[in-house]
């Protein structure tokens, strides 16, 4: 796909439109969009009680803790690898220095 093309998720019994560039855009779009549709059909028989605005609700958040999640791993692996390299370019300089 080389143009934008149009493409509809339905989520929570409403249609949003998307506009999408590539097969893989659309791709993960449709697969969230599941996502999303499973994970309210949970909520909803675990919680009759409550509305869809809960369970959208309940979605973002637990969206927003896993994001948050990822984020944290991310920034930690990050800095590990940041200190790997540091220790590596110390073990270079002393070892030159050892050799001096």
């Amino acid at each position: 796909m080389s143009r934008k093309q149009s493409i509809k998720i339905i989520i929570a019994g409403r249609e949003y439109p998307f506009k999408i560039e590539t097969e893989e855009q659309e791709e993960r779009i449709r697969k969230a969009g599941r996502i999303i549709e499973d994970r309210l059909i949970e909520y909803k028989q675990r919680f009759s009680d409550r509305d869809m605005q809960d369970f959208l609700a309940l979605e973002a958040l637990r969206f927003a803790v896993k994001t948050n999640e990822l984020e944290a791993k991310a920034s930690s692996t990050e800095q590990a690898d940041k200190l790997k390299q540091l220790d590596e370019q110390l073990n270079i300089f002393l070892n030159q220095i050892a050799d001096c």
